[in-house]
């Protein structure tokens, strides 16, 4: 079976890149968006089992959980770089070192967060609120996250460890694996809340024991004999250079999903300030008085979900690129890696372009799927204001893609510095500054609008900088071209 698996692996560097991509993104696509699914499916059972409030309070922890998913991030798709590297060159053994690292950094990091976040839970959720959001909303937002941190530890493995899977040859299994976390969600969410009645922990516990069982899957195959890589003795003490190599590959991913949580402070932050105020808001301070900041962080949280949902169906595309360039590239065959990455960006901005659609068009569709929109208070704004700003930020989506792309490319190269500009670019360089200034003047208008002009500023960048990359790419295929 191993050896079998090794010809799979060894297929990376001859077998037609269109045939590869659909092999390995398919499965990663159905992958990255379970994951996010999980994230709709709680919304969805907590909006109608428990309430919009309850909407409000999950907008408050995304930015933490963001925090937390960095680290996961950071450790597992570093990890996978380096391990789709290594079996390009055909050294299993450090591909196994690697993979006994990344599980002790997981391990290490998830104690530490876990820690650290429950013993300030109070002063993080106020933080990340912007100190203007209301006690039952924050009240939500602390029961739901005393679970999902005890179980922080299981959330990083199980990630981490999936996308080793994709990266060693098994992206059909991690796509089962992914599937089974969220049908178990899926399940357990309503007999949690509606039939249990444990409210918002329900949707919690749901999450954590569906990636629990999950985790216990994949334990069982890195000990199988018949994997191609297993956990081994040898591999599990911390090795500097590993560690270093995974963290400066990984920290692009870190910096975006950081760089992500303190946007979402931000937003929250001028959503409860400004909401409201603008000319062009469609809700105002009059209609739901102290309320109304609750009501435009809740849109925003079922907005960010929606646009989560795409961004990682494109993901599930940069996975699928990921161990066909990092096996490419580590064999030296840069035809093929250009090409992959032709391929790679025409179906992300495939997808980008049916988000913008959907967004621009059917808005308040959308927002129902969450909230009663009969609900004459928080539920029905909730959805006016969804139906309002959706659109808006998703202007220039059809380009997303593109940019999506772009930047995890460097990162699969190796080029860690320039993968971790591109994650911040969108999110430091451009996004922040227009949340500081266009809300005082534009209201939650000025919220929206931030996301598209920032998307605009951040595919200029990118496309100038993988232009670059390409064409060194296409003299280094001539080169070895030249040499042979």
């Amino acid at each position: 079976m191993a050896s079998a698996q090794q010809n799979n692996t060894v297929s990376l560097g001859s077998d037609p890149i269109g045939k590869l991509l659909a092999r390995y993104a398919i499965p990663a696509i159905i992958a990255m968006a379970s994951s996010s699914l999980y994230h709709i499916i709680d919304s969805i059972f907590i909006g109608h089992g428990v309430g919009p409030a309850a909407i409000a309070g999950m907008a408050v922890t995304l930015p933490i959980m963001n925090i937390a998913a960095a680290f996961g991030a950071m450790v597992g798709i570093g990890a996978a770089a380096r391990i789709s590297i290594r079996l390009g060159e055909g050294n299993k053994r450090a591909a196994e070192h690697i993979l006994g690292n990344a599980v002790l950094l997981n391990v290490t990091l998830g104690i530490s967060i876990m820690l650290v976040f429950l013993f300030f839970l109070d002063p993080i959720l106020v933080f990340f609120s912007g100190g203007d959001a209301s006690p039952e909303t924050l009240d939500y937002a602390r029961r739901f996250m005393r679970i999902i941190m005890f179980g922080n530890i299981i959330t990083h493995l199980y990630l981490s460890l999936n996308e080793q899977l994709r990266a060693s040859g098994y992206p059909r299994k991690a796509m089962y694996i992914m599937l089974l976390s969220i049908a178990l969600c899926t399940i357990l969410n309503p007999l949690f809340i509606f039939v249990f009645k444990w409210g918002i922990e329900g949707s919690a516990w749901a999450t954590v024991i569906a990636q629990s069982t999950c985790l216990l899957i994949q334990f069982k195959h890195y000990t199988s004999p018949n994997s191609l890589l297993r956990f081994k003795r040898r591999s599990f003490h911390f090795d500097k250079h590993i560690v270093g190599a995974i963290i400066s590959i990984g920290m692009a991913p870190f910096i975006l999903n950081v760089c992500a949580s303190f946007v979402t402070r931000f937003m929250n932050t001028a959503l409860l300030q400004y909401g409201g105020h603008g000319v062009d808001d469609v809700i105002s301070v009059a209609t739901l008085g102290s309320e109304t900041g609750d009501a435009y962080v809740g849109a925003y949280g079922i907005m960010n979900r929606v646009i989560l949902l795409f961004i990682m169906v494109g993901q599930g595309f940069n996975q699928g690129m990921q161990p066909i360039v990092g096996y490419n590239y580590g064999a030296k065959q840069y035809g093929r890696v250009l090409k992959t990455l032709k391929y790679t960006i025409f179906c992300a901005t495939a997808v980008t372009t049916i988000a913008f659609i959907i967004g621009f068009f059917f808005p308040r569709g959308v927002a129902s799927v969450f909230v009663d929109a009969s609900d004459p208070n928080l539920g029905k704004a909730m959805v006016d204001i969804v139906a309002q700003g959706l659109g808006i930020a998703m202007m220039v989506f059809p380009f997303v893609g593109f940019q999506i792309v772009a930047g995890s490319f460097f990162q699969y190269i190796g080029r860690a510095p320039l993968a971790m500009f591109l994650s911040a670019t969108r999110q430091l360089l451009f996004l922040l500054p227009m949340l500081i200034i266009l809300p005082k003047h534009f209201g939650a208008m000025g919220a929206w609008m931030s996301m598209p002009i920032a998307d605009s500023c951040s595919i200029l960048v990118a496309g100038t900088l993988l232009t670059l990359q390409v064409r060194k790419l296409r003299r280094m295929e001539h080169d070895m071209h030249f040499s042979n």
